[in-house]
């Protein structure tokens, strides 16, 4: 069944948004290894690298039902970081705004009654509650932690260590 064009073009825009988070991501890796956190710079690294893995399955959707995947242009939002908290923050407050484009695509899906789509949406609808639970996770033990630098390296050897960047081909 062809996807109707209303939710091709909501998806599409699910394929660019990813694409964008995986952008941010990566550039707030860039920013805590500057701050010499690199244990939560990898774990940011590899949410970079799964915010691409998402995408491509929002494509991979769109394809194997003959639509065309047609990224929109990305942008990248100057983003102001002092801390592992303002990281996070920032990054709690990204998965919010993906979270409410997934359930639109859910209204979307819904309203032009593609129930194909809708084990995919529904897949990414559970995977946005454990996005936002896990970034809020890790604010509340920042804020538990404070300036404490001790607290905040164990957070740092803890988040490096659950997760790591896909390996670049050689």
């Amino acid at each position: 069944m062809k996807i109707p064009e209303k939710l091709l073009d909501t998806l599409n825009k699910q394929v660019t948004a990813e694409h964008q988070a995986a952008l941010i991501y990566t550039q707030l890796s860039y920013d805590l290894d500057h701050l010499s956190f690199t244990g939560m710079s990898t774990w940011m690294a590899a949410q970079a690298d799964e915010e691409r893995v998402h995408a491509g399955k929002i494509a991979d959707h769109i394809l194997a039902r003959g639509g065309r995947v047609q990224l929109g242009q990305i942008e990248n939002p100057a983003l102001n970081v002092n801390s592992p908290l303002d990281v996070f923050s920032l990054a709690l407050e990204h998965e919010r705004k993906v979270s409410e484009m997934i359930r639109n695509l859910a209204r979307v899906a819904d309203e032009v009654q593609d129930f194909d789509s809708r084990t995919l949406v529904n897949w990414f609808l559970n995977e946005q509650i454990e996005e936002e639970d896990t970034v809020s996770g890790i604010i509340d033990q920042l804020q538990l932690v404070g300036d404490d630098g001790a607290g905040l390296l164990r957070i740092d050897a803890r988040l490096g260590a659950e997760r790591s960047p896909a390996t670049p081909a050689p």
